[in-house]
C-alpha cells in the first residue's frame, strides 16, 4: 500500500522557516518533519511513498536525490566518478516526488496522484504532523469497515476540523474544518482511502477537507479510527519548538529503533 503525503502548501503561518523551504522540510532534531513521518510509516511496514510537492518542490527533490550521499559513508574515485558506498544509514524506501503545482489545493494534489495509485487503496497524510499512531491497526480498522475513507480522530483544542462521530458504526456524521471554538476529537489526518475517493475530487481547486469529505459523510462512507496516543502538528513556530523540546528528551512519536 502506497503512502501519499501532502507536501505542497505555502505554510504561511510558519513563514519564519517556510520563506526558504516547504513546511515538510522544516527540521525537527536536525531532520525534516517529512522524514519523521516517513519513519513512522516505514516502522509499520509501509515503504512506498508518493510526495505531493508544489511550493518549492525542488527543495524536496534535491533532498531525496542527495539522500544517500548525506546519510552514508562512501569512497569516490574522482577520475572515473565511481562511488563505493560504505556502511551507513540506508532507508529501504521507494520515493516518488510529484510536482502538483504551486497553486493546487489539497484535493487537487491528491487527484494528481491517481495515475500512480491506480485501483489500490492507499494511505494519506499531511506533511506537517507527527504521531505514534499504529498504522497497521489503522489500516485493519479501515479494512473491517465499508468506508471509502477512514481518518484518524485525535484530541486537540479547536483550531482543527471538528468531528461528530457515531461510535456504534464508527462513521463520521459531520465534518467541519477549523471550527473556531471546537474541542473534543478532531481530524488528525493519517487517512486510509479507497481509490473511489478520486471520483469525489472535482479539480485542482478542490479542497480535500471540504467537498470530498462532505460527500463521504453524506454517503456514509467516512469512518474514523480513534487514536488516544500522541499527536502534534507543526502549524507555527511555537509548535516547532514544542517538537524540538520533545525530540531533545523522549519524543513520543519515535516508535522506530535507530
Amino acid at each position: 500500500m502506497k503512502v501519499v503525503i501532502l507536501a505542497g502548501g505555502f505554510g504561511t503561518r510558519l513563514s519564519e522557516e517556510t520563506s526558504i523551504r516547504p513546511k515538510p522540510m522544516v527540521e525537527v532534531g536536525g531532520r525534516p518533519i517529512l522524514w519523521h513521518i516517513m519513519k513512522l510509516y516505514s516502522h509499520h511496514g509501509f515503504k512506498e511513498f508518493v510526495i505531493l510537492g508544489g511550493y518549492k518542490v525542488d527543495f524536496i527533490r534535491n533532498y531525496f536525490l542527495n539522500f544517500r550521499g548525506k546519510q552514508t559513508d562512501y569512497t569516490i574515485d574522482l577520475k572515473t566518478g565511481r562511488i563505493e558506498w560504505l556502511q551507513g544509514v540506508r532507508e529501504d524506501w521507494t520515493v516518488t516526488v510529484l510536482d502538483t503545482g504551486p497553486d493546487s489545493l489539497t484535493g487537487g494534489r491528491i487527484k494528481r496522484a491517481q495515475p500512480l495509485i491506480g485501483d489500490e487503496p492507499f494511505c494519506l497524510t499531511y506533511g506537517d504532523g507527527v504521531s505514534d499512531v499504529n498504522i497497521q491497526d489503522l489500516v485493519a480498522s479501515h479494512r473491517a469497515s465499508d468506508c471509502w475513507c477512514t481518518l484518524t480522530a485525535v484530541t486537540q483544542p479547536g483550531r482543527y476540523g471538528a468531528l461528530r462521530l457515531d461510535e456504534q458504526s464508527n462513521q463520521v456524521k459531520a465534518f467541519r474544518e477549523k471550527g473556531a471554538t471546537d474541542g473534543g476529537l478532531i481530524n488528525g489526518g493519517f487517512f486510509v482511502c479507497e481509490p473511489e475517493v478520486f471520483d469525489l475530487i472535482d479539480n485542482d481547486f478542490t479542497t480535500w477537507e471540504n467537498e470530498p469529505m462532505d460527500r463521504l459523510v453524506d454517503m456514509g462512507r467516512l469512518g474514523y479510527y480513534h487514536h488516544q496516543g500522541y499527536w502534534q502538528s507543526m502549524d507555527s513556530l511555537r509548535d516547532k519548538m514544542v517538537l524540538e523540546d520533545a525530540w531533545a528528551s523522549n519524543p513520543p512519536w519515535k516508535v522506530w529503533v535507530d
